[in-house]
């Protein structure tokens, strides 16, 4: 017998310690994730090569190189819907203007003009207004999500969909072959048979499609009749409204977006659906000429690693160091790259005021583990942390000095900021920011400060587990 435990220990030894050439050659463009899979690989004989060859083995570029052609094939037939000019430092203050240049160099999109952009903190109205936006369609329907869940929530809106596209309105529905694994031929079946085109966003062809994590859409947008649009963070599914008593109260943030910046949410989808469906929607009809009826300036910011630039990373860390008063962050998932905490860090120690409300709860706990591994340094710096407790905190917003806003579907972890598709909307205005601000001060009343004392002083296992867990974090 010990003879046999040591010819499989030597033998998973052996097998694990043969795929380090292969993460050596599998380029990573940050050193610290090809280390992390070495670890693991080294430290998790069987194991450590297993979680490789799902997760590790680098299919992004390939994919990536992928979706950037069908981003350039379809680009040259969409009309130009991105025509405003650059604001100057007269009209807004040197911060915005800075990111707005940012953004449109990593992002490749402007600012727009006349926009009517509404926050939506409570996810009951935020689909309700969903629906109303499509019951009233009478032209085309799209949608991208990344988890739909086949519930009473996916079956209802499922339902409308269905009787929109009987009466002619025009539905394509583009689900992440991942997030929404759940979706059934069966489910899907009623949509396809009413005529609305339904695809996924990596369908998983071969097998070694099937056991990738990488490349994800993890975007959320609905556009109705190229006018009205929704992005954010809430999924569709009964979790998302706080039915689920696994979770318990779900509290999220969402878009309404009316005027220009829908165009490029809209131009967002279309380059998505080129991309899993080869399909050029160019038709002009779906572009139609945006009306100013607002007064919110907005720039729709989409990032992916199909681009050359890690698009919300940058806009992540630039907006932190653009900072002169206060930082007012909220994410679901907190992982950051050592670039983030370099800025946070640096922020509070230039006087701004840094405040991240981040979960207690979460559907992966490790998350949670890895989150908690970054707070001694931060805290030290001057970072005020508040974890909530009310329930599940899924929102994804920033605001900047009161005067800069971003919102969208980007966590602060590696997953968002270098491997999945997402979205984010930049809102230049003070009105917009300050209804962020005070949802977030709503917030931090159903969170718990965590105390730089009393942290440095929690059970050494404890220590031990965050810190276990951060090892893994370049690829969590």
């Amino acid at each position: 017998m010990t003879t046999l435990w040591g010819t499989l220990t030597l033998l998973g030894y052996l097998l694990t310690l043969a795929l380090v050439p292969f993460v050596f050659l599998n380029k990573k463009r940050y050193p610290a994730s090809t280390v992390a899979w070495i670890l693991a690989i080294i430290v998790l004989p069987y194991l450590g090569g297993l979680l490789y060859v799902v997760f590790g083995i680098n299919r992004v570029a390939r994919r990536a190189a992928l979706k950037k052609a069908s981003r350039v094939q379809i680009g040259l037939h969409l009309p130009e819907v991105s025509h405003y000019q650059l604001l100057s430092s007269e009209e807004f203050t040197q911060p915005s203007e800075a990111l707005m240049r940012l953004a449109y160099r990593v992002a490749g999109t402007r600012p727009t003009f006349g926009n009517r952009v509404e926050v939506i903190h409570d996810t009951n109205r935020a689909l309700g207004l969903i629906e109303e936006a499509v019951s009233a369609a009478e032209q085309t329907i799209h949608l991208e999500y990344y988890i739909w869940q086949p519930d009473r929530t996916g079956t209802r809106l499922r339902d409308l969909l269905i009787r929109k596209a009987r009466e002619g309105v025009k539905v394509r529905f583009l689900y992440d072959n991942l997030g929404s694994w759940f979706l059934s031929r069966q489910f899907l079946k009623p949509m396809l048979d009413a005529g609305i085109d339904v695809a996924p966003f990596l369908p998983g062809q071969s097998w070694r499609d099937r056991w990738s994590i990488n490349l994800r859409s993890h975007r959320k947008i609905v556009i109705v009749d190229g006018t009205i649009g929704f992005t954010g963070g809430m999924n569709i599914g009964d979790e998302y409204l706080g039915r689920n008593p696994l979770f318990g109260f779900w509290r999220d943030t969402h878009l309404r977006l009316v005027g220009p910046t829908v165009l490029q949410l809209q131009q967002v989808f279309v380059e998505d659906w080129y991309f899993a469906t080869h399909e050029q929607l160019t038709d002009r009809s779906l572009f139609p000429e945006p009306e100013e009826i607002g007064e919110q300036v907005a720039q729709v910011i989409a990032g992916g690693p199909d681009a050359e630039w890690d698009a919300m990373h940058a806009m992540f860390f630039a907006a932190i160091s653009e900072a002169r008063e206060r930082v007012l962050l909220a994410t679901s998932y907190f992982v950051p790259t050592p670039a983030i905490v370099m800025a946070l860090e640096t922020a509070a120690y230039r006087g701004v005021t840094v405040r991240l409300l981040l979960p207690r709860k979460s559907a992966h706990h490790y998350m949670v583990l890895a989150a908690r591994s970054y707070y001694e340094s931060l805290l030290e710096s001057g970072v005020e942390i508040y974890e909530y407790t009310k329930g599940m905190l899924h929102s994804k917003t920033i605001t900047i000095d009161g005067q800069w806003s971003m919102v969208g579907t980007p966590n602060l972890d590696t997953r968002s900021l270098q491997l999945n598709f997402e979205v984010a909307v930049a809102i230049y205005d003070a009105r917009t920011a300050s209804i962020l601000e005070e949802y977030f001060e709503a917030d931090l009343q159903q969170a718990e400060r965590i105390d730089f004392s009393t942290w440095r002083s929690r059970p050494a296992r404890q220590a031990l587990a965050e810190n276990a867990v951060r090892l893994f974090s370049p690829v969590l």
